[in-house]
């Protein structure tokens, strides 16, 4: 696949990664109906440059990805807030997992979901999705299992419109998402992905911290509605 000779081909971080979406998704931009959800924590960095140069709301889907016990980093599903399961059916076809274990994954992961829940919002409903343009964003998806839980759990919700929106994914991955959301930004697709930090050259761990500094910092810079000529 050609690329955009103005495109990297392997991002700085993720804050360039997220400018690198702001510019196809210039048409949501001021709308009071548009919602930017991060998958934390990784894709919180990047929807935070997204949310903040299109002046829209800011806010969190949690998704945990289901790994298989033996090999954390394929998933076999994933979990989303609402009570949202998604499995890999081929994944699980492939490589049959013990119901104990995987009944323990679920229960570890569903305790981390809560905890998560916990920190970033303390008290603070999450914002109500129906009839809103929602923009799923993430740091890059592999298997794709974390976003595809995320489309589920926001779907639930009625939404008028769901966009996912990330700096790199893989063609498989694309493929499976294209029938289950109305939009697809993806502005790197490599033939062979290996991991999504391969596409960066500065890939830490997010941190709780971070998290809560930029849903902080997004609030300070809530957007405010369109003025009107007469006022």
């Amino acid at each position: 696949m050609s690329h955009d000779l103005a495109l990297p081909t392997l991002f700085a971080d993720r804050t360039q990664a997220g400018r690198c979406l702001v510019e196809p998704l210039a048409r949501y931009a001021g709308r009071p109906d548009v919602i930017v959800l991060a998958l934390p924590r990784g894709g919180v960095p990047v929807a935070y440059e997204v949310a903040t140069a299109l002046n829209v709301r800011l806010d969190l889907l949690v998704v945990r990805k289901l790994g298989m016990p033996f090999h954390p980093e394929f998933a076999m599903g994933a979990i989303a807030s609402g009570g949202v399961t998604f499995l890999n059916d081929d994944m699980l076809r492939a490589y049959p997992v013990d119901p104990a274990l995987f009944d323990a994954v679920v229960a570890r992961e569903t305790e981390e979901l809560a905890r998560r829940e916990r920190a970033y919002r303390g008290g603070r409903p999450a914002l109500q999705l129906k009839g809103q343009v929602v923009i799923l964003i993430d740091d890059g998806l592999a298997t794709g299992a974390s976003m595809r839980a995320a489309v589920q759990a926001a779907r639930a919700q009625s939404p008028a419109r769901i966009v996912v929106a990330v700096p790199v994914a893989p063609p498989e991955t694309l493929e499976a998402l294209y029938g289950e959301v109305d939009e697809l930004v993806c502005p790197l697709v490599p033939e062979q992905m290996v991991s999504v930090g391969y596409w960066y050259q500065d890939f830490p761990q997010t941190s709780d911290e971070q998290v809560l500094a930029l849903l902080h910092a997004a609030e300070l810079a809530e957007p405010r509605p369109p003025q009107t000529p007469n006022g």
